[in-house]
Protein backbone atom coordinates (compact mmCIF):
# COMPACT_ATOMS: atom_id res chain seq x y z
CA UNK A 1 0.00 0.00 0.00
CA UNK A 2 0.95 3.27 -0.71
CA UNK A 3 0.42 6.72 0.14
CA UNK A 4 0.69 8.36 -3.33
CA UNK A 5 1.21 11.69 -1.56
CA UNK A 6 3.74 11.34 0.95
CA UNK A 7 5.31 7.92 -0.68
CA UNK A 8 7.78 6.04 1.24
CA UNK A 9 9.24 3.75 -1.38
CA UNK A 10 11.83 1.78 1.09
CA UNK A 11 9.67 -1.11 1.87
CA UNK A 12 9.34 -1.66 -2.38
CA UNK A 13 12.88 -1.82 -2.00
CA UNK A 14 13.70 -4.02 0.30
CA UNK A 15 10.69 -6.36 -1.05
CA UNK A 16 12.51 -6.08 -4.73
CA UNK A 17 16.00 -7.11 -3.45
CA UNK A 18 14.29 -10.15 -1.39
CA UNK A 19 12.85 -11.03 -4.93
CA UNK A 20 16.08 -11.12 -6.73
CA UNK A 21 17.96 -12.91 -4.15
CA UNK A 22 15.09 -15.71 -4.18
CA UNK A 23 15.52 -15.54 -8.49
CA UNK A 24 19.78 -14.88 -8.01
CA UNK A 25 19.42 -18.33 -5.77
CA UNK A 26 17.70 -20.51 -8.03
CA UNK A 27 17.94 -19.65 -11.77
CA UNK A 28 15.70 -22.59 -12.57
CA UNK A 29 13.12 -19.88 -11.80
CA UNK A 30 13.76 -17.35 -14.20
CA UNK A 31 12.23 -19.10 -17.24
CA UNK A 32 8.97 -19.74 -16.09
CA UNK A 33 8.89 -15.95 -14.61
CA UNK A 34 9.63 -14.52 -18.07
CA UNK A 35 7.38 -16.70 -19.80
CA UNK A 36 4.76 -15.38 -17.39
CA UNK A 37 5.82 -11.53 -17.44
CA UNK A 38 5.33 -11.85 -21.75
CA UNK A 39 1.49 -12.21 -21.14
CA UNK A 40 1.37 -9.62 -18.56
CA UNK A 41 3.11 -6.10 -18.93
CA UNK A 42 1.03 -4.34 -16.06
CA UNK A 43 2.88 -6.72 -13.83
CA UNK A 44 6.28 -6.61 -15.53
CA UNK A 45 6.45 -3.27 -15.08
CA UNK A 46 4.91 -2.92 -11.93
CA UNK A 47 7.33 -5.77 -10.28
CA UNK A 48 10.84 -4.15 -11.82
CA UNK A 49 10.22 -1.01 -13.54
CA UNK A 50 11.65 2.27 -12.41
CA UNK A 51 11.18 6.22 -13.03
CA UNK A 52 12.73 9.46 -12.37
CA UNK A 53 11.41 12.63 -11.53
CA UNK A 54 13.89 15.15 -10.40
CA UNK A 55 10.69 16.93 -8.24
CA UNK A 56 10.66 14.29 -5.75
CA UNK A 57 14.41 15.59 -4.70
CA UNK A 58 12.22 18.91 -3.26
CA UNK A 59 10.55 16.90 -1.10
CA UNK A 60 13.61 14.80 0.38
CA UNK A 61 12.57 11.89 -1.85
CA UNK A 62 14.90 9.91 -4.44
CA UNK A 63 14.43 10.87 -7.86
CA UNK A 64 14.81 7.55 -8.78
CA UNK A 65 12.26 5.51 -7.83
CA UNK A 66 10.14 1.86 -8.38
CA UNK A 67 7.36 2.59 -11.35
CA UNK A 68 4.88 1.69 -9.40
CA UNK A 69 1.19 1.95 -11.53
CA UNK A 70 -2.03 2.79 -10.16
CA UNK A 71 -5.21 1.45 -11.21
CA UNK A 72 -5.41 3.72 -14.33
CA UNK A 73 -1.87 3.37 -15.38
CA UNK A 74 -2.23 -0.28 -15.25
CA UNK A 75 -5.42 0.17 -17.34
CA UNK A 76 -3.58 2.16 -19.73
CA UNK A 77 -0.97 -0.96 -20.25
CA UNK A 78 -3.39 -3.53 -20.57
CA UNK A 79 -5.28 -1.55 -23.21
CA UNK A 80 -1.93 -0.62 -25.01
CA UNK A 81 -1.53 -4.93 -25.18
CA UNK A 82 -5.12 -5.04 -26.05
CA UNK A 83 -4.51 -2.65 -29.35
CA UNK A 84 -1.41 -4.46 -30.25
CA UNK A 85 -2.53 -7.63 -30.12
CA UNK A 86 -5.67 -6.61 -31.57
CA UNK A 87 -3.61 -5.27 -34.55
CA UNK A 88 -5.68 -1.82 -33.98
CA UNK A 89 -5.18 1.88 -33.19
CA UNK A 90 -5.83 3.89 -30.52
CA UNK A 91 -6.19 7.43 -29.38
CA UNK A 92 -5.20 8.56 -25.64
CA UNK A 93 -6.25 12.19 -24.80
CA UNK A 94 -4.83 13.03 -21.30
CA UNK A 95 -4.20 15.85 -19.06
CA UNK A 96 -0.99 17.32 -18.27
CA UNK A 97 1.86 15.30 -16.03
CA UNK A 98 -0.12 11.68 -16.16
CA UNK A 99 2.94 10.30 -16.68
CA UNK A 100 2.16 8.83 -19.81
CA UNK A 101 5.92 8.82 -21.49
CA UNK A 102 7.19 6.91 -18.82
CA UNK A 103 4.14 4.39 -19.24
CA UNK A 104 4.68 4.26 -23.26
CA UNK A 105 8.38 4.07 -22.98
CA UNK A 106 8.08 1.03 -20.18
CA UNK A 107 5.82 -0.75 -22.40
CA UNK A 108 8.16 0.08 -25.53
CA UNK A 109 10.63 -1.60 -23.40
CA UNK A 110 8.89 -4.57 -22.83
CA UNK A 111 8.12 -5.87 -26.16
CA UNK A 112 11.42 -5.08 -27.28
CA UNK A 113 12.99 -7.60 -24.34
CA UNK A 114 10.67 -10.20 -24.56
CA UNK A 115 9.21 -10.08 -28.61
CA UNK A 116 11.88 -11.11 -31.19
CA UNK A 117 11.82 -9.18 -34.39
CA UNK A 118 9.10 -5.85 -33.16
CA UNK A 119 9.93 -2.65 -34.07
CA UNK A 120 8.82 0.02 -32.32
CA UNK A 121 8.30 3.28 -33.10
CA UNK A 122 8.31 7.14 -31.41
CA UNK A 123 7.44 9.99 -33.08
CA UNK A 124 7.29 13.70 -32.32
CA UNK A 125 6.59 17.03 -33.95
CA UNK A 126 10.45 18.21 -32.77
CA UNK A 127 14.12 16.33 -32.33
CA UNK A 128 14.24 16.96 -28.95
CA UNK A 129 11.37 15.76 -27.64
CA UNK A 130 12.30 12.45 -29.09
CA UNK A 131 16.24 12.18 -28.36
CA UNK A 132 18.29 14.70 -27.35
CA UNK A 133 21.41 13.27 -25.55
CA UNK A 134 21.67 14.40 -21.74
CA UNK A 135 17.97 16.10 -21.98
CA UNK A 136 15.66 13.82 -19.74
CA UNK A 137 12.37 15.30 -21.38
CA UNK A 138 13.13 13.42 -24.54
CA UNK A 139 11.85 9.98 -24.78
CA UNK A 140 15.07 8.47 -25.44
CA UNK A 141 16.73 9.75 -22.49
CA UNK A 142 13.86 7.96 -20.80
CA UNK A 143 14.33 4.52 -22.67
CA UNK A 144 17.61 4.41 -22.11
CA UNK A 145 17.63 5.50 -18.25
CA UNK A 146 14.63 2.67 -17.74
CA UNK A 147 16.90 0.12 -19.18
CA UNK A 148 20.08 0.97 -17.64
CA UNK A 149 17.79 0.54 -14.16
CA UNK A 150 16.75 -2.44 -14.91
CA UNK A 151 17.87 -6.02 -13.39
CA UNK A 152 20.63 -7.89 -15.42
CA UNK A 153 18.05 -10.70 -15.23
CA UNK A 154 15.67 -8.30 -17.53
CA UNK A 155 18.29 -6.73 -19.83
CA UNK A 156 19.28 -8.65 -23.15
CA UNK A 157 22.56 -10.23 -22.80
CA UNK A 158 25.67 -8.71 -24.39
CA UNK A 159 23.66 -5.13 -24.09
CA UNK A 160 26.22 -2.12 -24.47
CA UNK A 161 24.48 1.59 -24.34
CA UNK A 162 27.10 2.67 -26.19
CA UNK A 163 26.98 0.18 -29.43
CA UNK A 164 23.56 -0.46 -29.06
CA UNK A 165 21.63 2.59 -27.96
CA UNK A 166 22.78 5.30 -30.83
CA UNK A 167 20.53 8.54 -31.74
CA UNK A 168 16.93 7.81 -32.37
CA UNK A 169 17.61 3.74 -32.38
CA UNK A 170 18.09 1.06 -29.47
CA UNK A 171 18.75 -2.38 -30.47
CA UNK A 172 18.23 -5.63 -28.89
CA UNK A 173 21.48 -7.68 -29.65
CA UNK A 174 19.88 -10.89 -28.56
CA UNK A 175 16.71 -10.62 -30.22
CA UNK A 176 17.01 -8.25 -33.21
CA UNK A 177 14.20 -6.17 -31.71
CA UNK A 178 14.71 -2.21 -32.15
CA UNK A 179 13.02 1.40 -30.45
CA UNK A 180 13.15 3.97 -33.41
CA UNK A 181 12.51 7.38 -32.97
CA UNK A 182 11.60 9.95 -35.91
CA UNK A 183 10.33 13.94 -35.32
CA UNK A 184 8.87 16.57 -37.65
CA UNK A 185 8.26 16.05 -41.11
CA UNK A 186 10.20 12.54 -41.26
CA UNK A 187 7.75 10.79 -39.46
CA UNK A 188 6.18 7.34 -40.71
CA UNK A 189 8.80 7.43 -43.76
CA UNK A 190 11.27 4.98 -41.98
CA UNK A 191 10.66 1.45 -41.11
CA UNK A 192 7.74 -0.28 -40.92
CA UNK A 193 6.70 -1.11 -37.11
CA UNK A 194 5.10 -3.57 -34.77
CA UNK A 195 3.65 -0.23 -32.65
CA UNK A 196 4.02 2.91 -32.97
CA UNK A 197 3.88 6.11 -30.96
CA UNK A 198 2.55 9.54 -31.48
CA UNK A 199 4.08 12.08 -28.94
CA UNK A 200 1.95 15.27 -28.20
CA UNK A 201 -0.09 14.28 -31.64
CA UNK A 202 -2.90 17.34 -31.61
CA UNK A 203 0.26 19.96 -31.85
CA UNK A 204 1.50 18.39 -35.28
CA UNK A 205 1.43 21.03 -38.08
CA UNK A 206 0.97 18.45 -40.75
CA UNK A 207 -1.26 15.83 -38.89
CA UNK A 208 -2.68 14.59 -42.56
CA UNK A 209 0.78 13.57 -43.98
CA UNK A 210 1.90 11.88 -40.80
CA UNK A 211 -1.22 9.97 -40.74
CA UNK A 212 -0.66 9.02 -44.41
CA UNK A 213 2.75 8.10 -43.88
CA UNK A 214 2.11 6.14 -40.65
CA UNK A 215 -0.73 4.47 -42.40
CA UNK A 216 1.62 2.22 -44.47
CA UNK A 217 4.14 1.79 -41.62
CA UNK A 218 2.33 -0.11 -38.55
CA UNK A 219 -1.07 -1.93 -37.52
CA UNK A 220 -1.07 -0.12 -34.67
CA UNK A 221 -1.19 3.68 -34.40
CA UNK A 222 -1.44 5.33 -30.79
CA UNK A 223 -2.08 9.24 -31.08
CA UNK A 224 -1.39 10.45 -27.06
CA UNK A 225 -1.93 14.52 -26.27
CA UNK A 226 -3.32 16.84 -24.30
CA UNK A 227 -6.05 18.80 -26.27
CA UNK A 228 -5.60 21.41 -28.49
CA UNK A 229 -8.89 22.90 -29.58
CA UNK A 230 -11.02 21.23 -31.53
CA UNK A 231 -9.78 22.34 -35.59
CA UNK A 232 -7.08 19.83 -35.31
CA UNK A 233 -7.23 15.91 -36.67
CA UNK A 234 -6.35 14.74 -33.10
CA UNK A 235 -9.73 16.05 -32.21
CA UNK A 236 -11.16 15.20 -35.17
CA UNK A 237 -10.38 11.65 -34.73
CA UNK A 238 -10.89 11.91 -30.99
CA UNK A 239 -14.80 12.12 -31.53
CA UNK A 240 -14.86 9.81 -34.83
CA UNK A 241 -16.27 7.61 -33.34
CA UNK A 242 -14.06 5.17 -35.36
CA UNK A 243 -11.22 4.40 -32.82
CA UNK A 244 -11.01 3.03 -29.59
CA UNK A 245 -10.09 5.78 -26.94
CA UNK A 246 -8.56 5.78 -23.86
CA UNK A 247 -9.28 8.85 -21.45
CA UNK A 248 -6.58 9.69 -18.64
CA UNK A 249 -7.89 12.76 -16.74
CA UNK A 250 -6.17 14.15 -13.72
CA UNK A 251 -9.01 12.99 -11.13
CA UNK A 252 -7.73 9.54 -12.40
CA UNK A 253 -4.21 10.14 -10.45
CA UNK A 254 -4.01 9.24 -6.77
CA UNK A 255 -1.09 11.69 -6.96
CA UNK A 256 -3.00 14.83 -7.76
CA UNK A 257 -5.77 16.25 -5.73
CA UNK A 258 -8.12 19.57 -5.22
CA UNK A 259 -4.99 21.25 -3.60
CA UNK A 260 -2.75 20.04 -7.14
CA UNK A 261 -5.76 21.19 -9.12
CA UNK A 262 -6.05 24.68 -7.51
CA UNK A 263 -2.47 25.43 -8.03
CA UNK A 264 -2.67 24.50 -11.51
CA UNK A 265 -5.46 27.41 -11.39
CA UNK A 266 -3.12 29.70 -10.08
CA UNK A 267 -0.41 29.40 -12.20
CA UNK A 268 -1.80 28.58 -15.67
CA UNK A 269 -3.59 31.14 -18.14
CA UNK A 270 -7.33 29.78 -17.61
CA UNK A 271 -7.41 28.59 -21.58
CA UNK A 272 -4.15 26.43 -21.11
CA UNK A 273 -5.54 25.15 -17.60
CA UNK A 274 -8.69 24.16 -19.35
CA UNK A 275 -7.15 22.64 -22.59
CA UNK A 276 -4.22 21.08 -20.83
CA UNK A 277 -5.69 19.95 -17.61
CA UNK A 278 -9.25 19.95 -17.98
CA UNK A 279 -8.94 18.30 -21.12
CA UNK A 280 -11.62 21.24 -22.46
CA UNK A 281 -11.53 20.59 -26.50
CA UNK A 282 -13.50 24.19 -26.73
CA UNK A 283 -11.63 26.28 -24.55
CA UNK A 284 -9.86 28.48 -27.03
CA UNK A 285 -13.02 28.53 -28.86
CA UNK A 286 -14.95 31.90 -29.09
CA UNK A 287 -18.12 31.44 -31.67
CA UNK A 288 -19.74 27.96 -29.46
CA UNK A 289 -22.62 29.35 -28.43
CA UNK A 290 -22.91 26.97 -25.40
CA UNK A 291 -19.62 27.43 -23.22
CA UNK A 292 -17.78 24.69 -22.09
CA UNK A 293 -17.36 26.30 -18.68
CA UNK A 294 -21.35 25.72 -17.94
CA UNK A 295 -21.58 22.31 -18.93
CA UNK A 296 -18.45 21.34 -17.01
CA UNK A 297 -20.09 23.16 -13.99
CA UNK A 298 -23.29 21.18 -14.51
CA UNK A 299 -21.50 17.96 -14.21
CA UNK A 300 -19.48 18.41 -10.94
CA UNK A 301 -23.59 18.41 -9.83
CA UNK A 302 -24.92 14.70 -8.71
CA UNK A 303 -28.29 14.05 -8.26
CA UNK A 304 -28.53 14.48 -5.33
CA UNK A 305 -27.34 18.34 -5.03
CA UNK A 306 -30.55 19.41 -7.32
CA UNK A 307 -34.22 18.82 -7.00
CA UNK A 308 -36.29 17.50 -10.19
CA UNK A 309 -39.38 19.34 -10.60
CA UNK A 310 -42.48 18.47 -12.88
CA UNK A 311 -42.04 14.94 -15.31
CA UNK A 312 -39.88 13.28 -17.46
CA UNK A 313 -38.89 14.62 -21.14
CA UNK A 314 -37.77 12.36 -23.48
CA UNK A 315 -35.08 13.61 -26.29
CA UNK A 316 -34.36 10.96 -29.08
CA UNK A 317 -32.05 11.83 -31.67
CA UNK A 318 -32.00 9.27 -34.53
CA UNK A 319 -29.35 8.71 -36.77
CA UNK A 320 -27.89 7.77 -39.86
CA UNK A 321 -25.98 4.71 -41.46
CA UNK A 322 -22.32 4.98 -40.63
CA UNK A 323 -20.34 6.55 -37.06
CA UNK A 324 -23.24 8.43 -35.89
CA UNK A 325 -25.40 7.07 -32.71
CA UNK A 326 -29.20 6.79 -32.23
CA UNK A 327 -29.32 8.82 -28.30
CA UNK A 328 -32.15 8.69 -26.18
CA UNK A 329 -31.89 11.39 -23.18
CA UNK A 330 -33.83 11.81 -20.30
CA UNK A 331 -34.65 15.23 -18.31
CA UNK A 332 -36.45 15.79 -15.84
CA UNK A 333 -36.48 19.57 -14.45
CA UNK A 334 -33.00 19.87 -13.44
CA UNK A 335 -32.10 16.24 -13.40
CA UNK A 336 -30.68 14.69 -16.57
CA UNK A 337 -29.60 10.78 -16.30
CA UNK A 338 -26.89 9.04 -18.69
CA UNK A 339 -27.73 9.14 -22.15
CA UNK A 340 -28.95 5.49 -24.24
CA UNK A 341 -26.31 5.12 -26.98
CA UNK A 342 -27.28 2.97 -29.73
CA UNK A 343 -25.35 1.95 -32.98
CA UNK A 344 -26.91 1.73 -36.53
CA UNK A 345 -30.29 0.44 -35.33
CA UNK A 346 -33.84 0.64 -37.74
CA UNK A 347 -36.77 2.80 -36.37
CA UNK A 348 -38.83 -0.05 -35.09
CA UNK A 349 -35.58 -1.20 -32.73
CA UNK A 350 -35.02 2.42 -31.79
CA UNK A 351 -38.82 3.02 -30.96
CA UNK A 352 -38.41 -0.33 -29.13
CA UNK A 353 -35.77 0.73 -26.91
CA UNK A 354 -37.60 4.01 -26.49
CA UNK A 355 -40.26 2.58 -25.21
CA UNK A 356 -38.64 0.05 -22.84
CA UNK A 357 -36.43 3.09 -21.63
CA UNK A 358 -39.24 4.84 -20.56
CA UNK A 359 -40.89 1.55 -18.96
CA UNK A 360 -38.03 1.54 -16.21
CA UNK A 361 -38.11 5.20 -16.07
CA UNK A 362 -41.81 5.44 -15.12
CA UNK A 363 -42.36 1.93 -13.29
CA UNK A 364 -44.03 3.47 -9.97
CA UNK A 365 -46.41 6.21 -11.62
CA UNK A 366 -47.04 8.07 -14.76
CA UNK A 367 -44.39 10.68 -14.90
CA UNK A 368 -44.13 11.18 -18.27
CA UNK A 369 -44.62 14.18 -20.12
CA UNK A 370 -43.34 13.81 -23.75
CA UNK A 371 -41.06 12.05 -26.08
CA UNK A 372 -39.46 14.57 -28.65
CA UNK A 373 -38.49 13.22 -32.07
CA UNK A 374 -36.80 15.02 -35.08
CA UNK A 375 -38.35 14.72 -38.09
CA UNK A 376 -35.75 16.02 -40.30
CA UNK A 377 -33.94 13.21 -41.13
CA UNK A 378 -34.06 9.30 -39.88
CA UNK A 379 -36.34 10.24 -36.78
CA UNK A 380 -39.64 9.76 -38.83
CA UNK A 381 -39.65 6.17 -38.86
CA UNK A 382 -38.93 5.85 -35.45
CA UNK A 383 -42.10 8.58 -34.68
CA UNK A 384 -44.27 6.67 -36.98
CA UNK A 385 -43.85 3.05 -34.74
CA UNK A 386 -43.79 5.34 -31.25
CA UNK A 387 -47.57 6.29 -32.78
CA UNK A 388 -48.72 3.06 -32.95
CA UNK A 389 -47.21 2.32 -29.05
CA UNK A 390 -48.42 2.82 -25.55
CA UNK A 391 -47.19 5.87 -25.79
CA UNK A 392 -48.86 7.61 -28.83
CA UNK A 393 -50.37 10.62 -27.35
CA UNK A 394 -47.05 11.54 -25.67
CA UNK A 395 -44.93 11.75 -28.97
CA UNK A 396 -43.93 15.10 -30.42
CA UNK A 397 -42.51 15.45 -33.76
CA UNK A 398 -40.34 18.78 -34.67
CA UNK A 399 -38.68 19.94 -38.01
CA UNK A 400 -35.59 22.14 -36.27
CA UNK A 401 -35.44 24.02 -39.73
CA UNK A 402 -38.97 25.56 -39.37
CA UNK A 403 -37.78 29.35 -39.80
CA UNK A 404 -39.62 31.57 -36.68
CA UNK A 405 -40.99 34.95 -36.45
CA UNK A 406 -40.25 35.57 -33.48
CA UNK A 407 -37.70 38.29 -33.56
CA UNK A 408 -34.84 36.69 -31.74
CA UNK A 409 -34.42 33.18 -33.84
CA UNK A 410 -34.02 32.58 -37.50
CA UNK A 411 -35.39 28.75 -36.81
CA UNK A 412 -36.33 26.16 -34.22
CA UNK A 413 -33.03 24.77 -34.34
CA UNK A 414 -31.58 28.27 -32.68
CA UNK A 415 -34.68 28.62 -30.27
CA UNK A 416 -34.09 25.26 -28.85
CA UNK A 417 -30.20 25.96 -28.66
CA UNK A 418 -31.23 29.00 -26.95
CA UNK A 419 -33.55 27.73 -23.85
CA UNK A 420 -30.58 25.11 -23.35
CA UNK A 421 -28.13 27.73 -22.81
CA UNK A 422 -30.49 29.92 -20.24
CA UNK A 423 -31.20 26.18 -18.66
CA UNK A 424 -27.43 25.69 -17.87
CA UNK A 425 -26.83 29.16 -17.03
CA UNK A 426 -29.16 28.88 -14.12
CA UNK A 427 -26.30 27.15 -12.19
CA UNK A 428 -28.39 24.32 -10.28
CA UNK A 429 -28.46 21.65 -12.98
CA UNK A 430 -27.07 17.92 -12.96
CA UNK A 431 -25.80 16.44 -16.31
CA UNK A 432 -23.74 13.07 -16.39
CA UNK A 433 -20.47 13.61 -16.05
CA UNK A 434 -19.92 12.74 -20.37
CA UNK A 435 -16.95 14.43 -21.81
CA UNK A 436 -18.32 13.43 -25.62
CA UNK A 437 -21.49 15.66 -24.74
CA UNK A 438 -19.17 18.11 -23.63
CA UNK A 439 -17.34 18.29 -26.46
CA UNK A 440 -20.37 18.46 -28.86
CA UNK A 441 -22.68 20.80 -27.17
CA UNK A 442 -19.67 23.52 -26.51
CA UNK A 443 -18.52 23.57 -30.00
CA UNK A 444 -21.60 23.96 -32.09
CA UNK A 445 -21.00 27.67 -33.64
CA UNK A 446 -23.55 30.52 -34.40
CA UNK A 447 -24.15 33.36 -36.40
CA UNK A 448 -26.53 35.77 -36.63
CA UNK A 449 -28.88 36.53 -40.18
CA UNK A 450 -31.14 39.59 -40.54
CA UNK A 451 -30.23 40.36 -37.10
CA UNK A 452 -31.82 36.36 -35.72
CA UNK A 453 -29.82 33.58 -33.69
CA UNK A 454 -28.79 31.00 -36.53
CA UNK A 455 -27.19 27.81 -35.22
CA UNK A 456 -24.68 25.51 -36.90
CA UNK A 457 -26.15 23.01 -39.00
CA UNK A 458 -26.12 19.03 -38.39
CA UNK A 459 -24.48 18.97 -41.59
CA UNK A 460 -21.99 21.61 -41.09
CA UNK A 461 -20.85 20.60 -37.50
CA UNK A 462 -20.28 17.04 -39.11
CA UNK A 463 -18.38 18.72 -42.14
CA UNK A 464 -15.87 19.79 -39.55
CA UNK A 465 -15.75 17.21 -36.95
CA UNK A 466 -16.52 14.21 -39.19
CA UNK A 467 -19.68 13.41 -36.91
CA UNK A 468 -22.87 14.43 -35.99
CA UNK A 469 -23.49 16.46 -32.27
CA UNK A 470 -25.90 13.01 -31.58
CA UNK A 471 -25.23 13.32 -27.78
CA UNK A 472 -25.68 17.45 -27.93
CA UNK A 473 -28.94 16.97 -30.33
CA UNK A 474 -30.45 14.70 -27.80
CA UNK A 475 -30.59 16.85 -25.02
CA UNK A 476 -31.42 20.27 -26.80
CA UNK A 477 -34.35 18.42 -28.04
CA UNK A 478 -36.04 18.19 -24.67
CA UNK A 479 -36.62 21.84 -24.95
CA UNK A 480 -38.97 21.27 -27.53
CA UNK A 481 -41.32 19.78 -25.32
CA UNK A 482 -45.04 21.76 -24.80
CA UNK A 483 -45.02 23.83 -21.86
CA UNK A 484 -48.05 22.73 -19.76
CA UNK A 485 -45.60 20.87 -17.68
CA UNK A 486 -47.01 19.63 -13.94
CA UNK A 487 -45.06 21.48 -11.37
CA UNK A 488 -44.79 18.87 -8.83
CA UNK A 489 -41.57 18.40 -7.23
CA UNK A 490 -39.81 15.39 -6.05
CA UNK A 491 -36.28 14.06 -4.90
CA UNK A 492 -34.50 12.33 -7.34
CA UNK A 493 -33.17 9.70 -4.90
CA UNK A 494 -35.02 6.29 -6.62
CA UNK A 495 -33.39 7.50 -9.96
CA UNK A 496 -29.92 7.45 -9.07
CA UNK A 497 -28.76 4.11 -9.19
CA UNK A 498 -26.35 4.17 -11.41
CA UNK A 499 -28.46 7.20 -13.16
CA UNK A 500 -29.89 4.28 -15.09
CA UNK A 501 -26.57 3.62 -16.99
Amino acid sequence: MIDWLNPDYTPVFKQRLKSLQVLRSDPGLIAPLKEYYKQNPADFINDWGMTFDPRMVEIGKPATMPFLLFPKQREYIEWLHNRWKSRESGLCDKSRDMGLSWLSVAFAHWMWFFYPGTVIGFGSRKEEYVDKLGEPKSLFWKLRKYIELMPYEFTPHGFDERKHASYMRIVNPESDSFIVGEAGSNIGRGARTSIYFKDESAFYEQAKSVDAALSQTSNCKIDISTSNGSGNEFFKKRHSGKISVFTFHWTSDPRKNQAWYDKQKDELDAVILAQEVDIDYNASTNDSYISGRIVEAAQQNGPADIDSVGKWIIGVDAAHEGNDKSIIHARKGRLNLEQRVLSQVRGDVLAGAVVDFIDILIKTDDDLHQIVIELDGPGASCYDHLKNSKYADKIKGVHTGVRLKDDRNYNVRAKLHRNARDYLEDGSVCLFPDTEFKSQISSIKYSYRDGLLLMQSKKEYKSSFSKSPDKSDAFILTFGADDNISKKSSRSGRLLNGWMG
